[in-house]
């Protein structure tokens, strides 16, 4: 509750930049029409106009806020398609296109994470995979997403992959790399001390890692698992764009994309944007709980 008031205040704050910003992107388009019309546009009508504009450069915060609620709350509840009437989500709601890129997002975070789990630990207890296949994990991630998810979709649906699979191999390349990175820094994190002290007791490899290197990474694997799934939504949503996709938060940016439609993009971001926050803060309660559980927090 304390750091409430300074978020309100930074929140208000963006909203009344954005609002400022509509009004010069969105100007010329009514200034052409009250111009063919023969009319003087006044500042008044030309806030006016600009913030009410069906296809505007920049939608105004509250039709991106409507077109949020009409296309989840009010497409469910009243829509043809809902889940009122039809029991299954409707094909028009965010809610179904947030869930189909979340399907993937969560299976391609999972295989990264445990992929990045397992090469993090091969790299700390053996020399030959911490100089092989570190730089190669590096390099990996120099290669732009753009480029290289197109080549993955046409390679796998080559060999019959389709569907949820090629989208969460995409995320996976993207969320196994902070995993790696954050666990290697975190199983390498006791000190000689405290290993030196493991020996004494003729503690195995196995023991030492279960019982000393694996809990002191803890902090550094949730920090880690915050930029993965973020990343991973981010490959859900790239790997949605070359493959002509009919339902996810890609196929809605790239439809409004096709048609102009700019208040249908920035929902589908917004959308996007509220299930990273989501995910991230379900992270962080499980480090809370996790850490406090183990002594590590309070």
């Amino acid at each position: 509750m304390r750091n409430l008031g300074p978020v309100l205040a930074v929140t208000a704050a963006l909203i009344a930049l954005w609002y400022i910003a509509v009004i010069p992107m969105n100007q010329q388009w009514a200034q052409d029409q009250a111009r063919r019309a023969g009319q003087d546009l006044g500042f008044a009508a030309l806030v006016a106009d600009t913030m009410s504009q069906q296809r505007p450069r920049l939608p105004a915060p509250h039709q991106v806020a409507a077109e949020l609620w009409n296309s989840t709350v009010v497409e469910e509840l009243t829509g043809r398609r809902g889940i009122v009437n039809t029991g299954s989500l409707s094909n028009r709601s965010l809610i179904y296109h947030g869930w189909v890129t979340l399907s993937a997002t969560l299976l391609g975070f999972a295989i990264g994470s445990v992929l990045g789990i397992s090469l993090a630990i091969g790299i700390v207890h053996n020399r030959a995979m911490d100089a092989s296949i570190m730089p190669w994990a590096i390099a990996s991630q120099t290669i732009p997403i753009l480029a290289i998810a197109p080549m993955i979709i046409v390679v796998l649906n080559a060999v019959g992959i389709t569907g949820l699979v090629p989208k969460a191999i995409i995320s996976t390349y993207l969320s196994f790399f902070p995993v790696v990175v954050g666990m290697v820094k975190g199983l390498r994190a006791p000190d000689h001390m405290q290993l030196d002290l493991m020996k004494t007791y003729y503690a195995s490899g196995p023991q030492v890692l279960v019982k000393l290197r694996l809990p002191s990474s803890m902090p550094y694997l949730f920090a880690s698992l915050k930029v993965a799934i973020a990343a991973a939504l981010v490959g859900a949503i790239v790997a949605e764009l070359p493959t002509g996709a009919v339902a996810g938060l890609g196929a809605r940016l790239l439809s409004g994309s096709y048609y102009g439609q700019t208040v249908q993009i920035w929902s589908a971001l917004f959308a996007a944007a509220i299930l990273a926050a989501s995910m991230v803060a379900l992270i962080s309660i499980l480090q809370r709980v996790t850490l406090k559980r183990m002594g590590m927090a309070t």
